[in-house]
């Protein structure tokens, strides 16, 4: 359940959009991808300019694997408790060949059965990041048994990235869009 129960920030509708946001949403209006976070978001056009260039690269130009980054992001969504987080991602997780056992063990952690090393290590660097703002050498070493320095950069960068969006989402007041998977 969302933490707000409507918006604290308006998403603003696409009749509605001035000069600035029109080009902004022009590829998201495009491509049938008016979501929420975006018509909200807009609302700050610079702003919303400038997260797009960080946000593009750790969901489509980051060194991790879909699943890897997947599993990030669902695992700070779950400890950020961000309804729309966590929906939106688990679509993305399951065209990443996860199942919706693995994408219910996410909220379980590194302790469910079904994850392997490298993806205990992910839910472990997740936690540590999320709770000590730090990863131990013991989390670096079991990520460096996997990933290498480019990859542990961008799963340290993923879980920012996704816990600061959780709290802009939570705190704006984003509402889920219609139409999102049930979640496990």
């Amino acid at each position: 359940m969302a933490r707000l129960d409507k918006p604290r920030v308006d998403p603003v509708a696409i009749d509605d959009f001035d000069e600035a946001q029109r080009e902004i949403m022009k590829p998201f209006v495009a491509q049938g991808r008016t979501f929420n976070v975006f018509t909200t978001m807009v609302n700050h056009p610079d702003l919303f300019r400038r997260w797009l260039v960080f946000a593009n690269h750790i969901l489509f130009k980051s060194t991790l694997g879909m699943r890897d980054r997947e599993i990030l992001i669902l695992r700070i969504g779950h400890l950020a408790d961000c309804e729309y987080e966590w929906r939106q991602h688990v679509q993305i997780a399951r065209d990443a060949d996860m199942t919706d056992a693995e994408i219910g063990a996410v909220r379980e952690g590194a302790g469910a059965s079904c994850w392997s090393e490298n993806e205990r290590a992910l839910i472990n660097a997740t936690d540590e990041l999320k709770h000590d703002t730090h990863l131990s050498d013991a989390a670096w070493a079991a990520l460096a048994a996997h990933y290498d320095t480019r990859q542990i950069m961008d799963i340290v960068f993923t879980v920012g990235q996704y816990n600061m969006l959780a709290m802009a989402l939570n705190s704006l007041g984003v509402q889920a869009d219609d139409g999102l998977p049930a979640t496990p």
